[in-house]
């Protein structure tokens, strides 16, 4: 019997820890989507003093990844675990490896945002990329939407959203190739708004990365280099593309 009750004790705290580092991921992600948003405003807004101000914190996204980390490797080295707790661990890791490049994405983003703050031009004209800014904010709070209620259903729909944004990334940079040549005067603003608009593509996908790990999560299923039309067929999904 006190066999049992130690071994009932031994679960509950492992359990215990699965749930804080996976807990841990969100609050995580709580604070990268903080920061896109700061870096983003400040960037549409031409706010020179916001953007620097938000690159400056990036030290405490590093901070919490290092501290997840260090978790997830002592958990693996002291509870050997199996199965859905071993692809939650592993999607962990891979999870907050993707959030601290998010972060660093917006660190970029928020120093572009003071340098094309400095310039002469309005920013209204920046329409294009406050509407990519806007759908790579909602892929990333979408994946960590999913990650946090295990939706491989929602976290699919991300991974099929990563098309738009390449899409509408491509679209800008067409666009300011399109400026630079009319206007020679303009290359080094448009060159900004090229890495802008490149930093933003980035960060979906890495919001698709962290989609993905869902979708390893609940079905144990790598769909990294899978169609997604393959693996809706797997999951009984109805396959949406036209």
């Amino acid at each position: 019997m006190e066999a049992e009750s130690f071994s009932q004790h031994i679960s509950r705290r492992f359990n215990e820890e699965l749930e804080h580092v996976r807990s841990e991921v969100l609050r995580m992600g709580g604070l990268v989507e903080q920061h896109l948003d700061v870096a983003v405003q400040a960037l549409v807004s031409g706010d020179s003093e916001m953007g620097l101000r938000i690159a400056a914190e990036d030290y405490k996204v590093n901070r919490m990844e290092v501290a997840i980390d260090e978790e997830c490797t002592r958990i693996l080295a002291t509870r050997g675990p199996a199965a859905a707790d071993l692809r939650l661990v592993i999607s962990v890791i891979k999870a907050i490896t993707d959030l601290e490049r998010i972060g660093d994405e917006g660190r970029k983003l928020a120093m572009l945002a003071a340098h094309l703050a400095t310039e002469k031009q309005g920013h209204g004209e920046y329409h294009e990329l406050e509407a990519l800014a806007g759908h790579v904010q909602e892929m990333v709070r979408n994946s960590l939407d999913a990650f946090s209620r295990m939706d491989a259903e929602d976290a699919l729909a991300v991974v099929e959203e990563d098309k738009l944004v390449d899409e509408q990334y491509d679209m800008i940079t067409r666009q300011c190739i399109s400026l630079m040549m009319e206007d020679p005067r303009t290359i080094r603003r448009f060159l900004d708004v090229t890495w802008a608009a490149r930093a933003l593509e980035r960060i979906g996908d890495h919001a698709k990365n962290i989609a993905e790990y869902v979708v390893y999560l609940v079905h144990g299923k790598d769909i990294r280099h899978v169609g997604i039309e393959v693996v809706k067929q797997e999951m009984g999904l109805p396959d949406t593309n036209p």
